[in-house]
């Protein structure tokens, strides 16, 4: 009875505020692109502002960035946030130092410039922040945009692209929101839902087949997407690219990470009503938004009132028909070759674990090790195929990604995905219980020193520590011994170390200053050096753990990792 008057009242508070049409992110293309993240703030509830973080001229999410395959990429990130923070462009193949993982931080006042060109075949991507044990506060904060790749074979298909038009980006957030409301990282009650940024939410299509890019962009809650009345529709794509065909459904489950591209027939239906709506009550226990599960004494409560219940998203008012639309849906799309098993160079078994099987909210594991900025999982030979097989043996399903490359899913316990997930992904929801197994290839890019990471896209799980990094070595790496040597001439040494950090800058110009940071970002030491060669610091009053040294010479900035005994 008390979770039936929650949800009346939830949705009497929301009937209470008028409909808000969604508004569609405005877009950058070319060659050179700026992306300045910056707080701000907005009204999401009525009462106190929301503070939030954005990118450019937005107060929430920041603008679709639009690429074509093949295109050279010149980005400059620029941070004004008053933290350190990252850039991560999520399902894009790029070199590990452009990635914008944990190790490539952006602090406070600076930018990075990472340049690369666009590998990925045509599909919705997204960039957010990924810096250790932030990525939930900052992201969930607003600090996310979309990016769209186009290429030639998509291209040449009969299908809506008018942005914002037939073509229309959704990214859909569930959060919650304190008293003052304020954004809670790791609030598990999240009942504000948000599309494109805004509550009760609604948007105009046109009577023809329409085109919804749908993104998961929420902390932990999982959507089972569907429409009014039990509409069909049609996926045409997955996370890194479009289908065979398009698959005809009447739901579609996207966990956080997870896009899904679908196409809507609204012919014959102007003047109509429909709903996207999360059909919650059909999610199976464990998968967070589906039943709440009952929780061991003295863990957060996960009682939101939107779990295990069906809820409307987005109210969409069909009108008349554009000039030129699309009426049919396509037969075919493009060729899709998942990697022969045979060709599987390597297996390897990922667990996820916790400290026993009762915790719910974690801290959760792979194979029970915690993140460690120091320690490199997997060192995997460029050029290597791998089967990588994802057991689930806690009480909470997790959304797996993998950064660097996509994959295809092989099998859900033995059994093959289902049409709609045979495509290229770099998000798998695996629930408890379940072992999945997925295939992927590593190729184009190397790196001995910056790892690329793999986790858990439940934000909190992933800055508690459910995460892992692999470094992709050049060919000729037997595995046993690396030939590789360091690209820079600026070597510190012993590492670890208990006192003394040497810094030799060789042939790399003469040192200015340096500057040691922790973790989380926090400036901890910084020398003058009066011009020298060689240096020796005093380390010893630091705690023991793992820093970052940006060493400043004369001939730019190179940044090592150390450790502290």
């Amino acid at each position: 009875m008390k979770k039936i008057v929650q949800v009346a009242l939830l949705f009497l508070s929301l009937s209470l505020f008028s409909q808000n049409t969604i508004p569609i992110p405005d877009t950058l293309t070319g060659t050179n692109i700026t992306l300045t993240m910056h707080k701000d703030s907005m009204v999401i509830l009525p009462g106190k502002k929301t503070k939030t973080l954005a990118y450019n001229s937005f107060n929430f999410l920041g603008p679709t960035l639009i690429f074509n395959k093949w295109q050279a990429v010149n980005a400059t990130v620029i941070n004004q946030i008053g933290d350190t923070t990252t850039l991560h462009w999520h399902g894009l193949h790029i070199a590990a130092k452009n990635d914008g993982g944990p190790h490539t931080q952006i602090l406070n006042g600076a930018s990075s410039n990472p340049q690369f060109t666009i590998l990925n075949n045509a599909s919705m991507y997204w960039y957010h922040p990924h810096f250790m044990g932030k990525t939930a506060e900052q992201a969930i904060k607003g600090a996310s945009g979309l990016i769209i790749v186009r290429d030639s074979a998509e291209a040449a298909l009969t299908l809506p692209r008018k942005y914002g038009i037939d073509d229309v980006p959704l990214i859909v957030k569930c959060l919650q929101l304190d008293s003052n409301n304020q954004f809670m990282p790791k609030g598990m009650q999240d009942s504000t839902l948000l599309v494109n940024g805004v509550t009760s939410a609604q948007y105009s299509l046109p009577a023809q087949v329409v085109r919804l890019r749908l993104l998961n962009g929420s902390g932990e809650r999982t959507f089972n997407f569907g429409f009014t009345g039990n509409k069909q529709f049609y996926v045409i794509g997955n996370d890194g690219g479009l289908l065979n065909a398009p698959v005809p459904v009447y739901r579609i489950r996207l966990s956080p990470g997870e896009r899904a591209d679908v196409l809507v027939n609204l012919n014959g239906m102007n003047g109509q009503t429909i709903y996207l709506m999360s059909y919650a009550s059909e999610l199976p226990s464990g998968v967070q938004g589906g039943p709440t599960m009952s929780m061991p004494a003295g863990s957060p409560p996960m009682n939101s009132p939107l779990n295990g219940i069906n809820f409307n998203i987005l109210k969409l008012n069909i009108g008349s028909q554009t000039a030129n639309p699309v009426t049919t849906i396509p037969s075919t799309l493009v060729p899709v070759n998942p990697y022969p098993q045979t060709q599987a160079n390597l297996t390897r078994n990922i667990t996820f674990t916790a400290d026993s099987i009762m915790v719910m909210d974690g801290p959760f594991y792979f194979n029970n090790l915690s993140f460690d900025m120091m320690r490199i999982d997997y060192k995997i030979p460029l050029g290597q195929t791998e089967i990588w097989t994802l057991m689930d043996s806690t009480m909470v399903a997790h959304p797996f990604h993998v950064h660097d490359v996509q994959f295809f899913i092989l099998d859900r316990d033995g059994n093959s995905p289902p049409p709609e997930e045979r495509g290229w992904k770099d998000v798998v929801l695996v629930e408890p219980n379940e072992t999945v197994r997925i295939i992927m290839k590593f190729t184009d890019f190397t790196d001995s020193v910056i790892p690329y990471m793999y986790h858990c896209h439940i934000l909190m799980h992933e800055d508690d520590g459910m995460m892992g990094q692999f470094v992709v070595m050049p060919q000729g790496w037997t595995g046993i011994q690396s030939s590789v040597r360091e690209t820079e001439n600026i070597s510190t040494y012993p590492n670890p170390t208990s006192s003394i950090l040497s810094i030799d800058s060789r042939n790399s110009g003469k040192i200015e200053s340096i500057t040691i940071f922790d973790l989380l970002g926090n400036k901890v030491l910084e020398i003058k050096t009066n011009y020298l060669v060689k240096i020796n610091v005093d380390v010893s009053m630091l705690t023991s753990g793992p820093y970052i040294t940006h060493i400043y010479s004369s001939n730019g900035i190179v940044n090592k990792k150390f450790f502290k005994e």
